[in-house]
Formats: structure tokens, sequence, C-alpha cells
């Protein structure tokens, strides 16, 4: 059986709502810091769809549903993180231009508070055993 800690949930799903709107996730030489939405708007999207989700799960009070929500919400940004990392190094195809690209534009701290964000989701989840009851 699964327990829910809902303070650890909560500061989790607040952390994960605010990072990708307000911190850098991208630094553009001209342009300034990027947030997740300007980075890319599809990755902004789902990843704020799968924390939608993970936020119904929790007022529903679908514990099972929730752990496995967080799990995968974890799991995209890790995807998220190694899509953009891949797509700054290899944008043109080309290796002088890519790695002048990749020598411009810089990965920011506002990927490490999304991080956190995940894993204290996950860990908020705690198998208990039936006998402890």
């Amino acid at each position: 059986m699964y327990i829910l800690r809902k303070p650890m949930a909560i500061v989790g799903m607040i952390i994960s709502v605010l990072a990708p709107v307000f911190l850098p996730f991208l630094r553009v030489p001209i342009k300034g810091n990027w947030n997740l939405y300007q980075t890319d708007v599809s990755l902004f999207f789902i990843t704020n769809g799968i924390l939608g989700l993970c936020m119904l799960a929790f007022f529903l009070r679908k514990v099972s549903v929730f752990r496995w929500l967080t799990r995968f919400y974890l799991a995209w940004c890790v995807l998220g993180f190694v899509a953009v990392y891949f797509k700054i190094n290899n944008y043109f195809g080309m290796k002088f231009v890519d790695g002048l690209l990749s020598k411009t534009l810089h990965l920011k701290w506002g990927w490490i508070v999304l991080f956190i964000g995940a894993l204290i989701l996950v860990f908020s989840v705690k198998k208990i055993d039936a006998d402890t009851k």
C-alpha cells in the first residue's frame, strides 16, 4: 500500500509549476535567458499537461495513478533535457556550425530546479507494509 505525503507533494507541484515559467533554461547571446516556453513550446505544453494530470490524480486521491504519473513526469523532464541538449549540439547537421552554436548557447540552472521538483514529487509517495497499519 502507498501513502502520499501531501505537504511534500504540494511543494513539488509548486516548484514544478513555477520553474518552467519563471526560471532560465537556456542562455541565448543576444536575446538573453529563455524559459522553457521560449526554448520549445511543445515541450512546455506537454510538461505542463503531464503535471496537470499529476495534480488531477492528487486531488482525486488516486495515489497509485499519482505515483505512476510522477515517475513519468521525471522521465519526461530527463527526456526534455536530453532533447534540448542534442538540439543545441546537432541543429544544422554541419560540424563546424553546430560547434559554434553549441559554444554560444548555454543550458542554465532552471533545469536543476525542474529536476528537483520532479524528484520531490516522486519521493512524496511512500510504500508501507500492510502489517504496520
